[in-house]
């Protein structure tokens, strides 16, 4: 316990640090830990829409009216489809992303002959973002092929409740739990920009290195008409990098990933994220909001690649 306080103090004096400092700080602890790797992965929204769930951010859920493409599950020749056009745009992983809080069997089951298929004919590594899932479901998908289960926290535990109340912050630890015990990697982290403070930021931070996750995505809010946060302030470039900074500092050897947000938050200083500690980032698309052009997104990862080897 003295340990943890002790951490959590010196954490919250580099807040107080130049911007610069604590960047370097972070690029040379990214070095040391998990070298010049990039790692990119590309999503595909195969359910859309018709969530249950009462996250205050989402344009998939139906306590909201956002006018967004809502569909059924995809068919498996569409998820196979998907993932040959991830691996023909370089990326290393394909993760197939549904709404809602859990599937049904019968979903489960269209999915995992998808991910048995994709990994035995086109061979890129898979994920999956389903939702809550039990030990019997992560199991097959493990069967079927799958390496790592995303599910991320969102935020803190203590300001968790701020942004969704139909499920609770233990239920995402439970799942995350539950893939890593099925013997799969785990994809968890959240989004920045909801009203929740640097303490916060840091609070996940430390609950992901408690959890030992494999990959960190850092989402940031893009405010989504319809959604009850239609009107947050967009975060501040500086404010993103410096978070991305603390979460290096915290995550050391982990991938750390910026996710949706980055083109519209960080703008033309998206390089500088990946000299503040990410080291991954996706391409291709997002659920419900355009990525950039993949062709803009392979000149950032040469830039980046040529900056690490300054």
């Amino acid at each position: 316990m003295k340990s943890a306080k002790m951490e959590k103090t010196k954490l919250y004096s580099l807040l107080d640090q130049p911007l610069i400092e604590l960047i370097s700080l972070a690029d040379k602890i990214r070095k040391e830990n998990t070298g010049n790797r990039l790692e990119l992965c590309s999503i595909m929204n195969a359910k859309s829409g018709h969530c249950s769930q009462d996250c205050k951010f989402c344009a998939q859920s139906s306590r909201h009216s956002t006018g967004i493409n809502a569909y059924p599950l995809k068919t498996k020749d569409e998820m196979i489809a998907s993932a040959r056009r991830a691996k023909d745009i370089g990326a290393e992983r394909f993760d197939i992303v549904t709404s809602g809080g859990k599937l049904a069997r019968d979903e489960l089951n269209i999915i995992t002959d998808a991910i048995w298929e994709i990994t035995s004919k086109i061979g890129i590594k898979m994920c999956a973002s389903l939702g809550s899932m039990d030990s019997v479901g992560l199991t097959l998908l493990k069967k079927a092929g799958l390496t790592r289960y995303h599910h991320n926290l969102e935020t803190s535990r203590d300001y968790f409740s701020n942004i969704v109340t139909t499920h609770t912050f233990e239920d995402r630890i439970k799942t995350i739990k539950a893939a890593k015990m099925a013997g799969l990697e785990v994809c968890s982290g959240g989004i920045i920009g909801l009203g929740e403070t640097m303490d916060d930021r840091i609070q996940m931070a430390l609950t992901l290195k408690e959890l030992d996750v494999d990959s960190v995505p850092i989402n940031m809010l893009v405010p989504i008409k319809g959604t009850f946060f239609e009107n947050r302030p967009v975060l501040s470039s500086s404010e993103a990098i410096k978070t991305i900074a603390i979460f290096r500092i915290i995550l050391k050897d982990k991938t750390i990933k910026i996710a949706a947000g980055r083109e519209s938050v960080l703008k033309d200083f998206q390089a500088l994220a990946f000299m503040s500690g990410a080291n991954g980032m996706l391409i291709g698309g997002y659920l419900t909001i355009k990525g950039r052009e993949v062709e803009e997104d392979w000149n950032l990862a040469r830039e980046v690649k040529m900056l690490w080897q300054k």
